[in-house]
């Protein structure tokens, strides 16, 4: 007993002996450990937002910057589409050869008639040469069976006189006389010969002439045209035209608001490529056939003013109007609108987060008064920008996303 209480009495004893003789605790005891666990835990905490929002896709929901026009409240329906020409021409060759001049480029406006494209004819023109030669050498034999001809009915008329006064024979004048009707079928068989390979000569002239390709319609080189030395026969086509008097706009319009649009009816053009002008346009047809994948109809909508910096294949946007525009209407620019859900506070100003190739890009915007969908964008990216709706506060700039589903700005 006395042993067990001496011995309880040294371990409350407190050591002093200085830290160096003493040998060192080690952190692997079960206290260690713990308080290991418990730092990585709240570094990983503290980083996986971060982490997470690099490696994996954070699913979000889209909406986009739209123009309000001014003519708002007359819109009955609006629908996207390109411009295309009503009047195109795709200009190739009749027949393969080797490119010898160029004498247009690409965006070059053209008449009817201009050369664009010279084949290579000197094959053409050796054949030609060939058939002209064979007129010659027909024509030659019909001058020499003439010639003949000649000759013999001047023998013919002298036998004729020793005929008639008996001092020879008929037989000789008959043979003279049947002669001449041969070398006359020669001579007429030489005419036929100079007729057809003239006829030859004239065709392997037109033939000639389509080795010089020309403008089949007034209009612009909108291809790029081929290089000298290429073969016809490797090119789908020589050059492409189109008449930019004949650009419309071809819009898709659902089945089920096919009835708000009329023929003659008044609409507003606005093109993505310029934004802040509007062109006033009519429509001037309604497709025949239904799209039965998209269940839409295709509509054609023509420019009333000026085409002035409209190209084919620029993406429009067409809404279809209850009642013209009037002049002063058309002065009012459009306005940038931003949905008011897609608008967020960071570092003190507001910002939105443009969709960019499965990424967010941070970008500060300056906002107006409240608009119809949203607020008006004074300042920020332009119109038909995708941006995340509702962003969280946990996203960040530069992160990976993947859309949810599609909302409406």
């Amino acid at each position: 007993m006395p042993d067990q209480l001496s011995s309880d009495l040294a371990s409350l004893r407190i050591d002093r002996t200085p830290a160096v003789g003493r040998p060192r605790r080690s952190w692997a005891g079960p206290l260690g450990t713990v308080v290991v666990i418990a730092a990585l835990a709240a570094g990983a905490a503290v980083a996986y937002p971060r982490i997470a929002g690099n490696i994996f896709r954070t699913e979000i929901s889209m909406t986009e910057i739209s123009l309000l026009s001014p003519a708002q409240a007359s819109i009955s329906i609006t629908s996207s589409g390109y411009v295309v020409p009503r009047v195109i021409s795709r200009v190739g060759a009749k027949f393969p050869g080797r490119i010898a001049k160029v004498l247009v480029k690409e965006g070059d406006v053209v008449k009817v008639g201009d050369v664009l494209v010279e084949l290579d004819d000197a094959d053409q023109r050796a054949t030609i040469a060939a058939a002209q030669a064979r007129v010659g050498a027909a024509a030659a034999r019909a001058s020499a069976a003439r010639a003949n001809i000649a000759e013999i009915k001047l023998q013919a008329d002298r036998q004729k006189l020793l005929v008639d006064s008996g001092a020879m024979g008929k037989a000789s004048l008959d043979d003279l006389l049947a002669r001449v009707t041969s070398l006359e079928k020669l001579a007429g068989a030489a005419d036929a010969e100079i007729r057809a390979f003239q006829a030859e000569v004239e065709s392997l002239r037109v033939m000639l002439l389509d080795r010089v390709i020309k403008a089949p319609i007034a209009g612009t080189v909108l291809s790029k045209p081929p290089e000298v030395g290429e073969m016809t026969a490797t090119l789908p086509y020589l050059v492409e035209l189109a008449d930019f008097e004949s650009l419309v706009v071809e819009t898709d319009v659902t089945e089920s608001r096919l009835n708000n649009v009329q023929i003659g009816a008044p609409c507003e053009i606005v093109l993505d490529a310029y934004p802040s002008r509007r062109f006033r346009g009519k429509t001037i047809e309604i497709g025949k056939r239904v799209n039965r994948a998209k269940a839409t109809i295709v509509v054609r909508v023509t420019f009333v003013d000026p085409r002035d910096g409209v190209l084919p294949d620029m993406a429009a946007r067409v809404s279809f109007l209850t009642k013209e525009l009037t002049a002063e209407a058309m002065k009012e620019p459009p306005r940038r609108i931003v949905p008011a859900k897609a608008v967020v506070e960071r570092g003190g100003g507001k910002v939105v987060f443009v969709v960019d190739q499965g990424r967010v890009k941070q970008t500060g915007v300056t906002v107006g008064a409240s608009a119809a969908g949203g607020l008006e964008l004074v300042d920020g990216p332009p119109p038909g920008t995708k941006l995340v709706a509702n962003p969280s506060a946990e996203l960040e700039d530069g992160q990976k996303i993947k859309e949810k589903e599609r909302e409406d700005g």
